[in-house]
């Protein structure tokens, strides 16, 4: 099935190769009476058959024209076809607290967890995606959606001030992924935290277990270093200094990888760690959630049109034998 702008445009290609093919024939016998004059060329080139340069243009416009129609790929006919889509629904649950600005792992923990994530939305095949943001507490940036678009505009807006209460409670971001998974039936339920495993309140691993419970599978990745680093923020003046304690003390971040270990473990998932050239989450879905079951998310019939792009491939074919067949030279006697 060809639209009619296509056969416009190939009658205008066939015309302008037209016209090239003439000036060419052109061309050639101006430049030929440069040297031989008309009425003597008979004599001279008794044996040349110079009609058959006609046809010989002829036949590669031909070859040109139904090239192009091979390339446009003509489909007729069709049947009816079920199309299913199938995928899990994964809330990817990202922590913005300030120790999130450490730089252990370039540019700091927070962009090169997004860049990650970016990069996990290529990898999936019909999942469903959604983004929830913790630190002190917890939010749902985006529900679960198809629309890896529209996901990928409020993963960008995401930073340290997207929750306005500081610390650390993964727990809240356990339990706000429960609430965004009340309509989802219980086996294709996936929960990945990404964060430096820094706890301060609440109790993680509870809600883990009460995500089990639900059969919800947790997965973890560490993102950082055990040695930590020092972490560094804008000030007001917009100027990058370290944070301090209460008692005027330089905070050090460190990956807190046994709260990750243990959190995974509840809700029967897995625990990653990033480094610096892998981090982790193309691991994890390849080894991990790419062989859970899924669900049918979209299931619908439609039409499938037969590809017949042998027929015009397979008459350019022809036509170029017959050029390459046809001589421009009378045979003797």
């Amino acid at each position: 099935m060809l639209a009619k702008p296509f056969f416009l445009n190939l009658f205008l290609i066939a015309g302008v190769l037209a016209l090239v093919l003439y000036w060419l024939a052109k061309e050639r016998r101006r430049r030929l009476y440069c040297f031989v004059q008309k009425n003597l060329l008979p004599e001279i080139a008794a044996s040349v058959f110079r009609k058959r340069h006609v046809w010989k243009d002829f036949l590669v416009m031909v070859v040109v024209i139904f090239s192009i129609i091979a390339l446009a790929r003509p489909q007729w006919g069709f049947e009816w076809q079920d199309v299913r889509r199938e995928g899990l629904d994964i809330f990817v649950a990202i922590d913005t607290s300030k120790s999130m600005l450490t730089e252990d792992v370039k540019p700091n923990r927070l962009e090169r967890t997004k860049l990650a994530v970016k990069d996990l939305l290529k990898r999936l095949k019909g999942d469903r995606i959604g983004l929830i943001a913790f630190s002190g507490s917890a939010f749902l940036a985006c529900p679960l959606t198809s629309d890896y678009g529209g996901f990928l505009l409020t993963l960008d807006d995401l930073n340290t001030a997207s929750v306005p209460r500081g610390g650390t409670d993964i727990g809240r971001a356990i339990q706000e992924a429960l609430k965004g998974y009340e309509d989802v039936p219980a086996q294709y339920k996936v929960v990945v935290v990404l964060t430096d495993g820094e706890n301060w309140e609440g109790d993680p691993v509870h809600w883990a277990k009460v995500a089990a419970e639900k059969k919800i599978r947790i997965y973890t990745v560490g993102i950082g270093t055990r040695d930590g680093e020092l972490v560094r923020v804008l000030n007001e003046k917009g100027e990058y200094e370290f944070i301090k304690d209460a008692d005027g003390n330089f905070i050090k971040s460190h990956l807190n990888e046994a709260m990750l270990k243990e959190i995974a473990a509840a809700s029967g998932g897995a625990y990653v760690r990033s480094s610096g050239v892998e981090f982790g989450l193309d691991y994890l879905y390849d080894s991990q959630l790419e062989h859970l079951e899924k669900r049918n998310i979209e299931s619908r019939v439609e039409k499938k049109y037969s590809e017949q792009f042998q027929i015009p491939l397979g008459i350019a074919l022809i036509f170029l034998l017959a050029e390459t067949l046809v001589s421009r030279r009378r045979r003797n006697g």
